[in-house]
Formats: C-alpha cells, structure tokens, sequence
C-alpha cells in the first residue's frame, strides 16, 4: 500500500507540496492557516527558567537566537535541500562567512574555486589569509585531477559553486566530494544558480549547501537573506557560532517575506529555466554576439557533466554574453533595453542584466573570451520569453545595427 502523505513528514510528499507546507501550520493563537509575522525581539519564558539553556537556539527565547518566522523558514529550507537541518541568517554572504568562521582555524588550508562569487573570492584572497592565518588555493574545479593535486595534508574544506558565478563553469560535485572526504576534509557548495528542485548537492556528497535567498528562493528581489543546509551535526556549531555570538541573524520580516515567496519556487524555476534555454539558442545563434557562455548549450566546456549532475530538469537560468564591440558598446546595448532591468542580482521576477569589465584580479581566472570582450551577466526573469527576445534583438539592432 502507498504511503499516505502526510504535509508534516517532508518524506512523504514531493517538491511542490513541500515548497507550500513544509515549515507552516495553524497558528496556535489566531487560528490563521498562515504562520503571522512575529516581530519579538524576546519571548515568554516558562515559569521555571533555571533549566534554560541562554543560548539555546531551537525554541524561541531571544530573536538573535532563533524567532518563529526563523524556525520555519529553516523547516522548510532544509526540506526543499533533503538536509536535516538548516540556519538561516542575514545574508548569503553572512551564511558563506558562517562556516568559514565555524569550521576554519589559524593554519588551515583551503581549496576553493577559482571562479566564484567576489565576496567569497575576498575573504580567501585576502580576510582570511591576513587576519586569521588561513591559507587558500584557488583552482579550476572542473579539472578534478588539479583540485586532488591541490588538496594538502591541512586542507580541512574544498569549497566550491554548482555553477560559477560569472562564468557559469560547473564543478562535478560528486567527483569533488570524494577527494574531500578521501582527505578528511567537508565540501561547502554554493548553489545559489542551481536552487532545488534543479540540484540538491547534498545528494552528491556535499556535507554543506549554501543558498543567497535573496536570489531564487526568495524570487521576488524585497528581501535578504543566507542559509546553510546539512546535518544536524554540522548546522548547530554553526548556529551556535556564527548565529548566535556573531549575530548574523535573519530579521523576522525578511524570513516571513522569504517563506512567502519559497512557496512558488518550483513553478518560477520551471518558467526560469524554460525561458533561458530559449533565450541562450537565440543569442547562440546571432551573428552580432561574441560568445554565449550557458551550461545548456552543446558549446559549453562542462555541457556534458551538467546534463548528467542536472539530471536533464534544467540547466540553471544564468548566462554570460558580449555583444561584438568594445565596452561602450556593452553599455549602449544595455542602455537600449526596454524590458530587461540594468541592475544587479539574480533570480528576481524580472530580468537582470549588469555590464561587468575586464579589470580586477579575479579576471585573470576567467576564460579568454571574457577578459577580451568583458561580458553581461544576464540573470532570465519570469517576463513572456518572446517580449525578452524582442527586446534584446532591439537593442541589438539599435546598437550595431540588424542582424542581416
């Protein structure tokens, strides 16, 4: 006999009956079916305080412990991720810098990606190293023999991002999983381009999955905020750490804000991904762009390994593109957009497109095509994908003239 599904045990019900219960119920005091915003920055304790543990992080006492719009949010995150736990604090930044800051100590090693967001890309290259003594590789994680031949007897975490941000390379998880583990070490995956259901990196051998969800979880650029998604074991040094005596905490509106929008996360991702492989053929194929980088096209170096670690649902709706000319012929044709939004992020309601140059120290890791032309990071909304294909060949034409 099936098993009959159940909206409290995640375990018997899909994705999308997830994304809308998981981490909600009735609330106790109104009888609302939605869980209320609770702005409490201190709860009630129980008479008998004595055996309260002060710093205690999984009933509400004090918001920068844990609050109710905190604990759900959480239920529900590691439900979508197929974690047993999760924090969510203030930002993807704030959740990136938790486990830094919980798992890494003066004298440790770490290898990282050598193309990753310029937050990350910082605290190794620079914070890390010169405040605290911790030493970083950075390496093209798409090559696997060269992260095994990076790794070093005090390599304690490899970290790395499903698909890269800017460039869009992808790293086989599985494959750097076991180099981590085979030398005793956790692997960190941000996988903000790749939010469930396109890719659960847990399920590969992550034992930490970071998520921005300002970005896709969120969907609808009004809130910020971080998660980190793993077990039980490993996400409670975090909380107790970087949540609670750093105090990184997530505010109770932008929790409640994210928790609303999570709910429609597999119905926008289904029209993300839809939507961007349609628009990377037609940039593919114009004669006025320079290069498309997309894991969905044939052309993309890790096309392959995509299509096998993506299981064919999607290939993220993150691209990177240059129009043929100089740099102000990058800002011109985003100037002359009509509906896509010149603006940064990602995973929005709307497009998201941001000239980015040919300086900086994280260019030089970058490939060829994006250190000669620069390139436009172009995060695909929920807009009808024909009014975002008219709008680009507009401004293309606009810009260096038809495509003829």
């Amino acid at each position: 006999m099936p098993q009959r599904p159940d909206k409290h045990d995640p375990l018997t019900i899909g994705f999308q009956t997830q994304a809308v219960h998981a981490g909600n119920d009735v609330d106790t005091g109104s009888g609302a079916i939605r869980r209320p915003i609770v702005m409490a920055n201190s709860y009630a304790l129980p008479d008998d305080p004595s055996t309260v543990s002060w710093s205690g992080t999984d009933v509400p006492l004090y918001t920068r412990n844990t609050g109710a719009n905190q604990l759900a949010l959480q239920t529900k995150l590691a439900a979508l991720e197929g974690g047993e736990d999760a924090v969510v604090l203030a930002s993807g930044v704030a959740a990136l810098h938790a486990i830094f800051f919980t798992y890494l100590r003066t004298g440790d090693h770490v290898v990282v990606g050598d193309v990753t967001y310029e937050a990350t890309w910082r605290l190794f290259a620079e914070l890390l190293p010169e405040k605290y003594g911790i030493e970083a590789t950075f390496v093209d994680t798409s090559d696997i023999a060269a992260v095994k031949k990076a790794v070093q007897r005090n390599t304690k975490l490899i970290h790395v991002e499903a698909i890269a941000n800017p460039t869009t390379k992808v790293t086989d998880i599985a494959a750097v999983s076991a180099i981590a583990h085979a030398a005793g070490a956790l692997l960190s995956v941000d996988s903000t381009f790749t939010p469930p259901p396109l890719y659960r990196p847990l399920a590969d051998g992550a034992d930490l999955v970071v998520h921005s969800l300002t970005k896709y979880i969120n969907g609808h650029g009004d809130a910020m905020g971080g998660v980190v998604v793993g077990s039980r074991d490993l996400i409670q040094p975090i909380k107790s750490d970087a949540m609670v005596d750093v105090g990184g905490v997530i505010s109770p509106f932008n929790a409640w804000l994210i928790t609303r929008g999570s709910v429609t996360l597999p119905l926008r991702l289904a029209r993300h991904l839809e939507s961007a492989a349609l628009i990377a053929r037609f940039l593919d194929e114009d004669p006025r762009i320079a290069f498309v980088s997309y894991p969905g096209l044939p052309s993309h170096p890790q096309h392959e390994v995509a299509l096998r670690q993506f299981g064919g649902r999607g290939f993220g709706a993150m691209m990177a593109f240059a129009v043929k000319g100089d740099p102000e012929t990058q800002n011109t044709f985003v100037a002359n957009l009509r509906v896509i939004t010149s603006a940064v992020s990602l995973g929005h309601d709307e497009s998201l497109i941001v000239h980015v140059g040919t300086g900086g120290p994280r260019v030089a890791y970058y490939p060829e095509e994006f250190r000669t032309w620069g390139h436009l990071r172009f995060s695909i909304g929920l807009e009808d994908p024909e009014d975002l294909i008219k709008d680009l060949d507009a401004a293309l034409t606009a810009t260096v003239g038809s495509r003829e």
